[in-house]
């Protein structure tokens, strides 16, 4: 039986780890060729071997547009095409400490650092993919955004206003590209509480680990966090022919964070 994605060509970002890597493993397993990009090259290489040969690793530094004209042209050059493109690659400023990241104290410098991948990363993937998929007239990109996108984050401004910039911009490519009368469709994904990597600068280490991850967890109506993998299951279904006629369309996976506080339990008289 074919799968949902056979026969097409799929561009992962931040695919070393997290996310990206379970979009990756997913997208493969419904039969797609995927090139896995990353900027660590020591993870992304494993993770293409490890996934087998329908999965190539290529590096790509998302902030570079010469990084991005050297990808799809290498991309176009070895398979014709470009059916899907998940801009997945971010990062939350944390990743080096804990640097102040609220309205008032962040600094100019992190402020663009966190906009140069969010959402420089997404303009340039979108702008060079959508040259790619007129060669067909078709495709789907996928824009990794946040819940982060959709509410204020007070102590992380940076991120919170990429992924929300993130929202906007997919649905301005979604209308350009239906005003080109070509089918690119682009929609924005908006995980939230989903446990990755890009979580341990939050969590830490030793005892306060537990309770800060138990205290996530009781904020989430779920209450558990998300996996990599139910965020692939939404990625696999944008990209597929089954989800022809949605484009600017924003899907949230969270748990129920964003449905509205949850309804008192019924206490019997």
């Amino acid at each position: 039986m074919a799968g949902r994605l056979q026969n097409k060509v799929a561009l992962v970002t931040g695919a070393a780890r997290g996310i990206g890597a379970a979009v990756a493993r997913a997208f493969v397993a419904e039969g797609a060729f995927v090139l896995v990009s990353d900027i660590n090259v020591a993870a992304g290489e494993a993770l293409a071997q490890a996934i087998g040969p329908m999965a190539r690793f290529s590096p790509l530094d998302v902030r570079s547009e010469a990084d991005w004209v050297r990808v799809v042209d290498a991309v176009l050059e070895r398979h014709g095409r470009l059916d899907v493109l998940v801009n997945n690659a971010g990062i939350t400023g944390f990743e080096r400490g804990q640097a102040a990241h609220d309205p008032e104290n962040a600094s100019l410098d992190d402020w663009r650092a966190v906009h140069a991948t969010n959402l420089d990363g997404v303009f340039l993937g979108c702008k060079h993919a959508i040259r790619a998929m007129r060669r067909t007239g078709a495709g789907s990109i996928v824009n990794m955004s946040s819940r982060s996108g959709m509410v204020g984050i007070p102590g992380a401004a940076a991120y919170a206003s990429s992924k929300a910039a993130v929202r906007n911009h997919t649905k301005t490519v979604a209308l350009y590209c239906a005003s080109q009368g070509v089918a690119i469709r682009c929609n924005s994904v908006h995980p939230g509480a989903v446990l990755t990597p890009m979580w341990e600068p939050l969590l830490g280490q030793g005892p306060e680990r537990a309770a800060r991850m138990a205290s996530y967890v009781a904020g989430t109506p779920m209450r558990r966090f998300g996996r990599p993998e139910e965020v692939a299951a939404v990625c696999v279904m944008l990209a597929s022919d089954e989800a022809a006629y949605m484009t600017g369309s924003e899907l949230t996976i969270d748990g129920g964070i964003l449905a509205g506080a949850e309804a008192e339990p019924k206490v019997d008289d």
